[in-house]
């Protein structure tokens, strides 16, 4: 795989463009990829309470035909979705909708504070712990950052979402010029899935504006399947490590798509080559629709093991649960010596 730091020819619009011929149906995905064994009924359902979003570029990395695909089991709509949840698969896994808050703001831990910048993705990820999110009643980003100039900000800012990389280059460097002049902000860290699922997005003059910053910048990216990592996801990587700024990425442990040592070694050693480190590995929210995704802690815990006996510590991502209250996420597995 190619990580020449040379910058494709992209911009702004490009990437528009493409997300706007992403796909957005269940039939077209079924056609695109020529899958023949696929309940269209159930897909159809499914999409109905969650849709259905996938860009042409990733669809590229799912092998056609295949019905058990990685990357597609992450995207396509599915009748198991709809079935009865288990006990403890919630709407609100991690209780962020607080009903008497309209706020941008998620402030978890001590010292960092969480802001919702925007409702929209690239891809939909069907085990998103977010799908459910009231966004549209929630006020701007730009409400957090008049709250913050006057009350003074925790040290690290966390830009999510949705996908904060969905904002456009003026909104984006309008956010950014606000934080720059918030007394006591040192860090501000970007969770995205961009570069992942849309590689176009991570064009020059976004990665200027970061690398022109004052403050110190942490990019955590998405994947969770070596598969996902192809040359132009590797090239977009390259351009973020530029400029002393921090690249990281965690995984979701997900059913069908990753729960094994072998795959998480190969992701390992891949998102290495191109420049990130392993941060992560999440056990999965429980968000009602995803419980098929579910693997259970015994299972986490084996194949995180044999990960380590197979992995330097620092290609070892951490094996976390987020816990609702809770003062930090829950290691449960120690960190490697």
């Amino acid at each position: 795989m190619s990580t020449a730091q040379t910058a494709p020819k992209n911009d702004e619009q490009a990437w528009r463009d493409e997300l706007r011929h992403a796909i957005r149906s269940p039939r077209q995905l079924i056609e695109r990829l020529g899958l023949s064994e696929v309940n269209l009924d159930g897909a159809e359902t499914a999409h109905g309470d969650f849709p259905l979003l996938v860009p042409h570029s990733y669809i590229e990395r799912i092998e056609p035909g295949r019905i058990d695909d990685p990357l597609l089991r992450q995207v396509m709509p599915t009748a198991l979705e709809t079935t009865p949840q288990p006990a403890g698969f919630s709407t609100d896994p991690l209780a962020e909708q607080s009903p008497d808050s309209d706020s941008a703001i998620l402030q978890k831990y001590a010292n960092r504070a969480l802001l919702v910048t925007t409702g929209a993705c690239a891809i939909h990820c069907r085990y998103c712990f977010r799908r459910s999110y009231p966004y549209s009643q929630q006020n701007s980003w730009r409400a957090a950052l008049r709250y913050w100039h006057r009350e003074g900000a925790p040290e690290e800012v966390i830009l999510s979402g949705g996908d904060p990389l969905m904002l456009g280059d003026q909104a984006l460097c309008e956010l950014i010029d606000g934080l720059e002049q918030i007394a006591g902000l040192r860090r501000l860290r970007i969770h995205t899935r961009m570069p992942i699922a849309l590689p176009a997005r991570i064009t020059t003059a976004l990665v200027e504006r970061f690398r022109a910053s004052p403050l110190q910048i942490v990019w955590v990216v998405h994947a969770n399947h070596p598969q996902e990592i192809n040359d132009a996801v590797c090239a977009s990587l390259a351009r973020l490590r530029h400029g002393n700024m921090t690249l990281l990425n965690q995984s979701v442990l997900l059913r069908g798509v990753n729960d094994d040592p072998k795959t998480l070694a190969q992701l390992s050693e891949q998102l290495f080559s191109a420049g990130a480190l392993p941060y992560y590995l999440h056990q999965l929210d429980r968000i009602s629709g995803a419980a098929h995704f579910a693997v259970s802690p015994t299972t986490a815990s084996s194949i995180i093991a044999e990960l380590a006996a197979s992995l330097p510590g620092y290609l070892l991502p951490r094996l976390v649960r987020e816990d609702p209250g809770a003062a930090s996420k829950t290691t449960l597995t120690p960190p490697p010596c």
